[in-house]
């Protein structure tokens, strides 16, 4: 545990070798800025496509907990990351729900039934978790994984979920989709179906993520991915208003421990307040926002994640460093004015491609590191 640990935050945050990420999620003081990559156990890492091989296939991987816990260690084997995220889907929750749920060989995810009329949605039901302990198991593996012989933790085990909205986006598609027109064709022409979709998905979700931080998750993360596809007004009554219904029914603490809540929406910038005003703990930012403008909006009220485009990890060793010094001193020093601490996560402003050189992670995870603790007083 860090050093300027406090009786008092002492209560909050587990015990661990590394509790930067937690502290700076509840804008705690960290010696540095940590750092961990959204999709960082994945297809870039040769020792991934090697564990995935063995599985036979995504679903293979990700319902063996032994093997979701390899790959969500392979990256911490070979980074200075500052968290660990269970590897998983966020489409195991509708998959649960019984829409039969495939990954085809160079394809996204696919549903066998979509929902797509009044019969669909009134037969949603919130699903049963065992049909999910496979990601509770997994959970806790992973945990024991991270832990000493003293049950110290390396660094902290972050859980998520997709929102609801971004959920009903694969349901009502059937998977993904360039326009969006199925599922935007329901929200307007019977927003009473979608709203209907939407309470149950976010119980579900709900449910899901309390389940996770019983199972051992030290934080969660809402990724409202197709947040952004929504125009404004639409966004804050069919995305915001369910992430908000999410929100108020998750654990704060568990075990005496503060839990974390992060919620991203790639393209939500332009409601970024809004999103603060939720409740949620860690505002995750996508690459087309300021860190220094979010920070002067929302700085004192929640804790920023990202945001440095993970297009930059394709440059030189050279670039990438500088790229990741821009988004640091953009962020700036960590103490507001008045003595507060404005918590920044170094993230990628969504996440990382599978063709990244595996070395250029280095270069950035050393640079976030290196040059965030000369920002500190």
């Amino acid at each position: 545990m860090s050093a300027s640990t406090s009786t008092q935050t002492a209560l909050s945050i587990p015990p661990l070798q590394n509790d930067q990420f937690l502290r700076a999620c509840l804008r705690m003081p960290t010696d540095f800025t940590p750092v961990w990559l959204m999709r960082q156990a994945g297809r870039y890492l040769p020792e991934y496509r090697a564990t995935r091989e063995r599985a036979g296939s995504f679903m293979g991987l990700a319902t063996a907990p032994d093997l979701a816990c390899e790959v969500t260690l392979q990256p911490l084997d070979r980074y200075a990351l500052d968290a660990a995220i269970l590897f998983s889907d966020i489409l195991t929750v509708p998959d649960a729900m019984g829409l039969g749920l495939s990954f085809a060989t160079g394809e996204g995810p696919k549903f066998a039934s979509p929902v797509r009329d009044e019969a669909a949605v009134k037969a949603l039901r919130v699903p049963d978790m065992n049909q999910l302990k496979y990601v509770f198991d997994a959970v806790g593996t992973i945990r024991r994984a991270l832990s000493d012989a003293k049950g110290v933790g390396r660094v902290p085990l972050i859980g998520f979920s997709g929102s609801p909205w971004t959920l009903a986006c694969y349901m009502v598609e059937g998977g993904g989709s360039d326009d969006y027109r199925l599922v935007k064709t329901m929200m307007y022409q019977r927003p009473d179906l979608m709203h209907q979709i939407l309470a149950v998905n976010a119980d579900a979700v709900a449910l899901y993520l309390n389940t996770q931080i019983e199972a051992g998750a030290q934080a969660v993360m809402v990724f409202d991915s197709w947040g952004g596809v929504l125009a404004d007004g639409a966004f804050q009554n069919f995305g915001l208003a369910y992430t908000r219904r999410v929100l108020s029914q998750l654990k704060k603490t568990h075990n005496g421990h503060r839990i974390p809540h992060i919620v991203f929406t790639k393209g939500g910038g332009l409601w970024l307040q809004e999103i603060a005003d939720t409740g949620c703990d860690v505002v995750g930012l996508d690459w087309t926002m300021n860190l220094d403008k979010a920070r002067a909006q929302v700085g004192h009220q929640v804790a920023l994640q990202g945001n440095l485009d993970p297009m930059v990890l394709f440059a030189s060793p050279e670039q990438i460093q500088a790229q990741a010094k821009a988004v640091l001193d953009s962020f700036g020093r960590p103490r507001n004015a008045d003595g507060s601490h404005a918590g920044h996560v170094f993230n990628l402003g969504h996440g990382i491609s599978q063709f990244t050189p595996p070395e250029h992670v280095s270069a950035l995870v050393d640079t976030v590191h290196a040059h965030s603790r000369t920002l500190r007083d």
